[in-house]
């Protein structure tokens, strides 16, 4: 594991839904647990903040057991229709989730499961212009925290 530990910017003050909120967690605590992240010019392991900065979501990282620092903004215009619809696929699997059949919450899922992939193979090429190497699991669970940040609506 070469993330410690891992913070998103909540200077926006934003409430979650508890099924965003649960998103947030679950992707943390899964970083947390098992995660493949390594960077050319800061040695592991890291203590990574996620802000965003105007058109960009930056990662800063920080050497838990040196202090360097480095950081890094990673442009979003790639992945604007990634996070819309990855939102719009969400918001109908949390609908289905309470009222639909088995069968359709899994094709929903199916659907959602292939925009993250795709976007987290997208972040992991992103992300290896600026020196940083991660699987696609660690893509994947960035991408989701990515999108937390973009939340801009108080449920």
């Amino acid at each position: 594991m070469t993330i410690a530990q891992i913070a998103l910017d909540d200077s926006l003050n934003i409430r979650l839904s508890p099924e965003i909120e649960r998103e947030r967690r679950t992707a943390i605590e899964d970083l947390l647990h098992g995660n493949s992240f390594d960077c050319e010019t800061t040695a592991a392991p890291y203590n990574v903040t996620l802000s965003l900065a105007s058109r960009a979501v930056k990662f800063t990282l920080q050497g838990a057991e040196d202090g360097a620092e480095t950081d890094f903004s990673v442009a979003l215009p790639p992945f604007r229709r990634l996070i819309k619809d990855y939102f719009i696929v969400c918001e109908s699997y949390y609908k289905a989730a309470r009222r639909s059949s088995h069968a359709h919450i899994e094709a929903i899922d199916m659907g959602r499961r292939a925009l993250h992939d795709e976007a987290a193979a997208l972040l992991k090429t992103k992300l290896a212009g600026y020196g940083v190497k991660t699987d696609l699991p660690t893509a994947r669970r960035l991408f989701t925290l990515i999108c937390v940040l973009h939340i801009r609506i108080i449920y």
